[in-house]
């Protein structure tokens, strides 16, 4: 027992010894301690030391970048068109805009149109560009909204649905100067502060332009009157769509001299659908599977088809014993009066009725009616027996 607590103390005063030379010692010497001891530790809980050209034994460590190429997010382009991994994945069921060719020129329109009204609505040189088209989903469009900004609401009547309208902030300022008379600068953005009402009703007012251009730039393709409903500072308030939903945005940029932004135009696929047929054209009028020469021709051999037609006297059901047993000179009684109508049949289809009768020496038939009545098919689910 003697001998356990001497050793104990000299452990102790060992320690003690190397944590106060520890406190003079050489860096250099230190760091060279502290690597001994970390490769010890390494080797008692089976960790691979690293080399120094980085390839060791053990999984590497992806970094962010990797990470965000691997599962396709990109966080300056939230659009569908170039992602990749498993955001193309999740996206693979929304419809690219690329598939409504009819939307681009509706747009394409709406850009000359707007140019022409917003000058006459600023009294100034407004140029305006059709950025891009995209789509998205209704919940990513709204996170990735910069604020502050303004979301305007509007009804397409026709269409039964809504659609947005996002204002950035340099455009409604720009707006702003400008409709108030400030030409001399650019416009000062002042941070932390909500719209004023002058601010808000000048904007209503483009917004209210922008809608009657869109009605003009639709209404080749199909009429409809958009509404302005509402004028929203806070995204969670224009929600419009559940946040899966795929959509359909439009940003365009417009330009006052030295001021501008960006309008974009987010539309819900469930606002399009009732006119996605007519977006799917490829031009104005297009007729899908049908070809005006091919037409034309099918009509014209129709015309010269020869067709047979057949006058029935009458019909009725007759035993196929009877049938078997008929010879030559046995008389068969018919059920119809020599003033009863006859049916007129081609294939087996009957197209009229009327009255046997004589012209020209010859047997003929005129027609009770024409062929507007319902042409219906005879049934022949018994043996029948025809005298014509």
């Amino acid at each position: 027992m003697a001998d356990e607590d001497l050793n104990q103390d000299a452990m102790a005063a060992a320690w003690g010894a190397a944590l106060d030379d520890s406190d003079e010692a050489d860096p250099a010497d230190v760091e060279g301690l502290d690597g001994d001891m970390a490769a010890q530790w390494a080797a008692m809980v089976g960790e691979p030391e690293s080399s120094e050209d980085g390839d060791s034994g053990g999984e590497r460590i992806l970094n962010q970048d990797e990470i965000d190429n691997l599962l396709g997010f990109d966080l300056d382009e939230a659009s569908l068109n170039d992602s990749s991994g498993l955001r193309a994945i999740i996206n693979s069921a929304m419809v690219s805009y690329e598939r409504l060719p009819m939307l681009e020129i509706v747009y394409d329109r709406l850009v000359r149109l707007l140019t022409t009204s917003l000058r006459n609505f600023t009294s100034d040189n407004v140029e305006i560009t059709l950025d891009n088209i995209s789509s998205m989903r209704f919940g990513d469009y709204l996170n990735s909204i910069p604020l502050p900004a303004m979301l305007a609401v509007f009804r397409a009547r026709q269409w039964d649905n809504l659609a947005l309208i996002t204002i950035d902030s340099g455009l409604i300022y720009g707006i702003v100067d400008v409709l108030l008379g400030g030409r001399g600068s650019p416009a000062v953005r002042v941070e932390g502060r909500p719209y004023t009402t002058i601010e808000t009703n000048l904007v209503s007012r483009m917004v209210e332009v922008i809608l009657k251009d869109s009605e003009t730039a639709f209404e080749p393709l199909s009429p409809v009157n958009f509404e302005l409903e509402r004028l929203e500072t806070n995204p969670r308030f224009a929600t419009i769509a559940r946040p899966a939903n795929a959509a359909i945005v439009v940003r365009l940029r417009i330009e006052m001299e030295d001021r501008g932004g960006r309008v974009e135009v987010l539309l819900p696929y469930s606002t399009i659908e009732p006119i996605r047929h007519l977006l799917l054209q490829g031009f104005m009028g297009e007729k899908f599977g049908r070809d005006p020469i091919w037409e034309g021709h099918l009509a014209n051999e129709i015309w010269n088809t020869e067709v047979p037609i057949d006058v029935v006297m009458d019909e009725f059901d007759v035993p196929l014993q009877r049938i078997l047993g008929l010879k030559v000179g046995e008389t068969i009684s018919m059920t119809k009066r020599p003033d009863d109508p006859v049916m007129l049949r081609s294939s087996g289809i009957q197209l009229s009725s009327g009255f046997v009768g004589q012209s020209n020496g010859n047997v003929a038939l005129k027609l009770k009616h024409g062929l507007d009545g319902a042409i219906e098919t005879s049934e022949s689910g018994s043996l029948e027996k025809e005298a014509s």
